[in-house]
C-alpha cells in the first residue's frame, strides 16, 4: 500500500477533498471538474490504496495529509473528511487553509454510538463471498448512495473481498467541534443535505447561525447531486 494515495488535477488556486469514513477520493469525481482550479484529493490513511495507521486520531488523520499538502488550500471534507479539514484550519499541521467547508459531519454523539465504533474499530475485517457483496457493504458503511462511484472501496481477501477500510479508524471517537471551530485560522462553513439523519440543521444551527442546507439530499450530497455544491465551492474559491 501507498503510504497515502493522492489524486490531482486541474490548475490554479487548490482545492483538497477530503472524503468520509470508509470512502475513497473517488467519490469526489462529480466535483472536481466544477472547480475553478486545482484540486488534491486523497484516500485518508486506511481507506483505499493508503497505508492504515497505528492509531487513528483527527490529528494523526490531518498530519498525514498535511505531508501531501504544498501551498495554501481550500478544504472540503466530508463527514470525517470535514473533521479533518478542521482540524488542518487550525494552522497546527503547517498547512495555509484559505477556508474550509464541513459537509455531513456528525455533531451528536451518544454514548451507545461511541460504544458501537469502539466495537466496531476491534472487529476483524468480514470477508464477502462476491465483490458486489462487498461493495453493497461498503456504500453502506461510507453512506453512499448506488451511483457513487465505488473505486477502492474494496479489496481481494484470500477467501473473497473485505472492505479496504481498516476498521480500527472507526475508533477515531468523537469529534470537540467547539474547540475546533474556535481554534480555526480560516472562513469556516458548515453545511449538509436537508435528509441528512447524521448532520440535522438543528445540531448544526448549535454550532453556527446559519448552516447551508442543501434541500433535497442526504448524508453524501456531494455524491448524490454534485452541482448541488456549487454554492459551497463558491464560497471556498473566494
Amino acid at each position: 500500500m501507498e503510504e497515502l494515495h493522492v489524486e490531482r488535477g486541474g490548475d490554479g488556486p487548490a482545492l483538497l477533498l477530503l472524503h468520509g469514513l470508509g470512502g475513497s477520493a473517488a467519490a469526489w469525481s462529480g466535483v472536481t471538474d466544477r472547480w475553478p482550479g486545482s484540486w488534491i484529493a486523497v484516500d485518508l490513511p486506511g481507506h483505499g490504496l493508503s497505508a492504515p495507521l497505528p492509531r487513528y486520531t483527527f490529528g494523526a488523520l490531518a498530519a498525514a495529509v498535511a505531508r501531501v499538502v504544498d501551498g495554501p488550500v481550500a478544504v472540503l471534507g466530508h463527514s470525517l473528511g470535514g473533521v479533518v479539514g478542521l482540524t488542518l484550519a487550525s494552522g497546527w499541521f503547517g498547512v495555509p487553509v484559505t477556508a474550509v467547508c464541513a459537509l455531513g459531519v456528525k455533531v451528536s454523539w451518544s454514548a451507545d454510538d461511541l460504544a458501537k465504533a469502539a466495537a466496531l474499530s476491534t472487529r476483524p475485517p468480514k470477508v464477502f463471498a462476491t465483490e458486489a457483496d462487498a461493495l453493497d457493504r461498503a456504500r453502506l458503511v461510507a453512506g453512499l448512495p448506488p451511483e457513487a462511484p465505488t473505486d477502492r472501496l474494496v479489496i481481494r481477501a484470500e477467501d473473497g473481498w473485505r472492505l479496504s477500510l481498516d476498521p480500527a479508524a472507526f475508533a477515531v471517537g468523537r469529534p470537540d467541534l467547539p474547540g475546533l471551530l474556535s481554534a480555526a485560522r480560516s472562513r469556516v462553513l458548515l453545511a449538509a443535505g436537508e435528509n441528512d439523519p447524521m448532520s440535522p440543521a438543528t445540531h448544526l444551527s448549535t454550532l453556527v447561525p446559519t448552516p447551508v442546507i442543501l434541500p433535497g439530499l442526504g448524508h453524501s450530497a456531494h455524491a448524490e447531486d454534485p452541482a448541488a455544491l456549487d454554492p459551497l465551492l463558491a464560497h471556498l474559491h473566494t
